[in-house]
């Protein structure tokens, strides 16, 4: 038995006539795993690495189901947001990142997703979110990120944003710019 049958009664693929998923994420190890992983659940699946690429797609065939990453080379998920909304209002949109922050989810869900996801996930928190029942909340995450990945994870985020520049990364994140060394020479925690 699938964890989706035991957490969301109810909603199945087979329940939905178009089962269309587009999946909208520049990992191309990451989206050719998931994209094998929801057929096998029943999806009928594309992908796409872009944004120009992906909104190609929604304007020829607009999905039911939507996976999209927000960060992507060429832009922000959002946009590809926007666009499956303007094409099909009863879309499912789950936004999907690795930098998960209350800001970011805000806008994911006025742009139309349903939810919001942080990564790593995997083809069964995927498929809960897609199917769940309009009103539900949330599943609590089965193996949560710890408190120092979570501050590791925050702290090269910043990182990358200040184009891997330390002495402003520090800046910015208060801290000693020698103890931001140490950090982002160190391995991520578990």
């Amino acid at each position: 038995m699938t964890r989706t049958t035991e957490t969301s009664p109810g909603l199945k693929i087979s329940d939905f006539e178009d089962k269309s998923l587009l999946i909208v994420d520049d990992d191309d190890p990451f989206r050719l795993r998931l994209a094998r992983a929801m057929e096998k659940k029943g999806f009928q699946v594309r992908d796409a690495k872009t944004v120009e690429n992906a909104i190609k797609i929604v304007k020829s065939t607009p999905p039911k189901f939507a996976l999209v990453d927000l960060r992507l080379e060429d832009g922000n998920g959002l946009d590809v947001v926007e666009q499956i909304n303007s094409y099909n209002k009863d879309s499912r949109i789950v936004m999907l990142t690795g930098y998960g922050n209350l800001p970011t989810a805000v806008a994911a869900v006025k742009a139309g997703a349903i939810d919001y996801l942080s990564k790593p996930v995997d083809a069964d928190d995927v498929e809960y979110a897609l199917l769940a029942p309009k009103n539900a909340k949330a599943k609590p995450p089965e193996n949560p990120m710890s408190a120092d990945r979570v501050k590791w994870e925050h702290i090269h985020r910043v990182f990358e944003l200040c184009n891997r520049n330390v002495s402003e990364t520090a800046r910015r994140l208060k801290m000693h710019r020698r103890t931001l060394q140490r950090i982002l020479s160190k391995r991520s925690p578990r």
